[in-house]
């Protein structure tokens, strides 16, 4: 390998937890709240990219989403739903701890998603133990597949584009990093993203 990695950048949702808010997670949320989907989703789809930007609180994204009219359960009841369906892929979270204290890793997030369940997530499963910092749509006001996202990432960090493996779940993030010459993978799974991560000399003892 002709360049060291020094840097991960790790999404969150679909690599080291679940997603945060998607179309599965909707679906499950209107039926248990007894909610038209397609109205819901619609409605999602009009205004989520201005929540995960950070110009719409997760109150007021809700209201337009879900209490445009009179509902039999309040708001806070829909929102503790919406953080419960979060949950963590923990080989990945011990696969990126132990390669960070094994080789001296820096680590970032970068990541779309709104602010209350960024801040959720990251109290909730102490994100800020093994991640240094976090480049979130709702704080940088970006969201990606904007090339920004990893630049402002890169001068965070102070690291060149070929020190960095980014590890993301949506194929298009992954070229569009790589075009900045980041070292992109596609996550489909533990397995897979190990084994990639081994090919660029990041390897884990017996």
């Amino acid at each position: 390998m002709q360049e060291s990695i020094t840097t991960l950048f790790l999404d969150i949702g679909g690599v080291l937890l679940t997603n945060g808010w998607d179309h599965t997670m909707r679906h499950r949320a209107a039926e248990a709240f007894g909610l038209d989907y397609e109205v819901m989703n619609e409605r999602h789809h009009l205004t989520f990219d201005t929540y995960e930007e950070g110009k719409l609180s997760l109150h007021e994204y809700l209201q337009r989403v879900v209490f445009f009219q009179e509902r039999p359960f309040s708001l806070d009841e829909f929102r503790r739903y919406m953080f419960d369906q979060s949950q963590p892929y923990r080989e990945m979270i011990d696969l990126v701890c132990r390669l960070k204290e094994r080789y001296g890793l820096k680590t970032a997030a970068v990541s779309n998603e709104g602010r209350e369940l960024t801040v959720y997530r990251i109290q909730e499963f102490d994100l800020g133990s093994f991640i240094e910092f976090f480049v979130s749509s709702c704080f940088v006001h970006y969201r990606k597949p904007d090339e920004d996202m990893y630049r402002i990432a890169l001068d965070i960090a102070q690291v060149r584009p070929e020190e960095v493996v980014y590890i993301e779940d949506r194929p298009m993030f992954v070229e569009v990093a790589e075009g900045l010459g980041i070292h992109g993978i596609v996550h489909r799974g533990f397995e897979p993203t190990r084994a990639a991560l081994e090919q660029l000399g990041l390897k884990l003892g017996g």
